[in-house]
């Protein structure tokens, strides 16, 4: 076969490339450019037992790109077995869609940089292949291969955009320096966000508060809050911090320097990506280098241990609680539903509202107390405190009069129990019904957890609805083994495919004074 030939065929297996390529540069995009997760999904995706479709089409494209090597094959054979592959690349996996659901590709200059660089690796690939007189294997298996690429360029570009981003800190720091506000930090496995915005209301008609906006928790998020919207006379700045990795929250308290530092929560979110939850409280703990007070939800044991180790090195420490009356300051329910708020023992303040999060409202008036709000400021601003969207938000259908609990922001164990409990008490509901496609990234304890979810699912829900598959198998065995149990509540399990479908199912099963929660949603590169 000519070299004509051979980079015809080449180019027809590189067409369906680029065609299928923003699906998995969203998948990167979507997993905060992290080398080798992009890999990692293809695998899952390409390998899914429930859509046998996946794993068949993709062996049959890299056998066809195998094929192109056969000397016996005509012009016309090898372009078929060209756009075979083609088409696989653009058309599969089955139910990773191109455009997306849930997030949609956005061309960022980040973005651009990956995807050019990784074309240009397939380019000199695909030469060096027809150099070798094997160019359409060499760009078949490049294109079933293409999450490899793009995890390469993400790794070859890392050192690059480390730079990029230290000229946004540096401006970020000074910028922090000269206005000097007080300084609060947000860290935990779950609820720094809902923590972050409390403490702003609790403090905002005091002082003049810039909250880092929705989850700008890294470091390119962080700088770009603090250079677009910090100004002269800002008081208060108060920084959520996230991390996927040791080190990430050292390098962040490193140049915002917290006055003050909280730490909200302690499990395994994350744990994926982390290994292990000493591992996770590790990173957690990196946001208390420097700081002058910690504050500390010390219903985790961890965060007991670590506000002991820390009183004894000298640090002032807030010790919060959903419940514990000896904490500094503790979150209790009340028998009428709502929540009472003390301080040393005393109540200081009432809310009417049991879905919001005891802990949170916890940490962020030890955090208000001890910027000098007074207590009375604090009583009048609780009624201010809202969840953010999506985390456990209550509505009601105007059509259908269908009540609505929205908690599909994310989801962990202690969440989705808390969750639960607020879906307990609309006893007089005929229907509770729990839509969800259970927890994600808990690594070795992701089945475990998904499977007591289950079984508290089925404790107090009529119906679940599962999406998806990612956890079909741990929520169904934990909800059908909790239902043949005395005083279950649970009377069918729904399977479905997408979120949509869910909903679908809920407006025509569903009717007046009937409750759902929507407990999760999972971005949509997730099987």
């Amino acid at each position: 076969m000519s070299v004509l030939d051979q980079s015809l065929v080449s180019v027809i297996s590189i067409v369906g490339l680029l065609l299928g390529s923003p699906r998995w540069l969203r998948v990167a995009q979507r997993e905060h450019y992290v080398a080798g997760m992009t890999t990692k999904f293809a695998l899952r995706w390409w390998t899914l037992i429930d859509k046998p479709a996946n794993p068949v089409s993709f062996v049959l494209a890299v056998v066809a790109s195998e094929l192109t090597i056969r000397h016996e094959l005509n012009l016309y054979d090898l372009l078929g077995l060209a756009a075979l592959t083609a088409l696989v690349a653009v058309y599969f996996p089955l139910g990773l869609s191109l455009k997306g659901r849930t997030s949609k590709l956005e061309w960022t200059k980040r973005l651009k940089r990956i995807a050019v660089l990784s074309y240009l690796l397939v380019l000199a690939l695909t030469t060096i292949g027809l150099t070798l007189h094997i160019g359409p294997l060499f760009a078949g298996l490049l294109a079933m291969g293409y999450p490899m690429i793009i995890d390469l360029a993400v790794a070859i570009l890392k050192p690059y955009e480390e730079v990029a981003a230290r000229r946004f800190v540096e401006t970020a720091a000074k910028k922090l320096a000269s206005l000097a506000p007080r300084v609060v930090a947000v860290t935990g496995s779950f609820g720094k966000t809902t923590t972050k915005g409390y403490i702003a209301s609790l403090c905002s008609s005091t002082m003049v508060t810039v909250a880092s906006p929705a989850s700008f928790n890294n470091r390119a998020g962080l700088s770009r809050a603090i250079n677009e919207n910090l100004t002269t006379g800002t008081e208060l700045f108060v920084a959520e911090m996230g991390a996927y990795r040791v080190g990430e929250i050292e390098s962040l308290v490193g140049w915002i320097r917290p006055e003050i530092s909280v730490i909200t929560a302690l499990g395994p979110v994350h744990l994926e990506r982390f290994g292990s939850e000493d591992q996770i409280l590790k990173a957690k703990s990196e946001i208390v280098k420097g700081a002058k007070v910690v504050v500390l939800c010390v219903d985790y044991p961890k965060l007991e241990l670590l506000a002991n180790e820390l009183e004894a090195a000298g640090v002032r420490v807030w010790r919060c609680s959903a419940g514990d009356f000896r904490a500094e300051v503790c979150v209790k329910s009340d028998e009428e539903g709502g929540l009472v708020v003390y301080y040393s023992q005393r109540r200081i303040g009432y809310l009417p509202r049991q879905e919001l999060s005891s802990g949170n409202i916890a940490c962020a008036t030890a955090v208000a107390l001890e910027l000098g709000i007074s207590e009375e400021t604090i009583a009048r601003q609780l009624f201010e405190l809202k969840p953010p969207p999506h985390r456990l938000t209550t509505t009601v259908v105007e059509n259908s009069g269908i009540f609505v609990l929205d908690d599909t922001y994310n989801s962990n164990p202690t969440g989705a129990k808390h969750a639960l409990s607020v879906l307990a008490e609309k006893e007089g509901a005929i229907n509770r019904v729990v839509v969800t496609p259970g927890m994600v990234e808990l690594g070795y304890k992701q089945y475990s957890e998904n499977y007591k979810l289950g079984q508290n699912i089925a404790e107090v829900a009529t119906h679940l609805v599962i999406v998806g598959k990612t956890n079909k198998r741990a929520l169904q065995s934990g909800a059908f083994d909790r239902s043949k149990t005395e005083g279950a509540k649970l009377k069918k399990v729904i399977d479905v495919s997408t979120r949509e479908d869910a909903v679908r199912w809920v407006r025509e099963n569903l009717h007046s004074g009937d409750v759902v929660l929507y407990e999760n949603d999972l971005p949509d590169h997730f099987a």
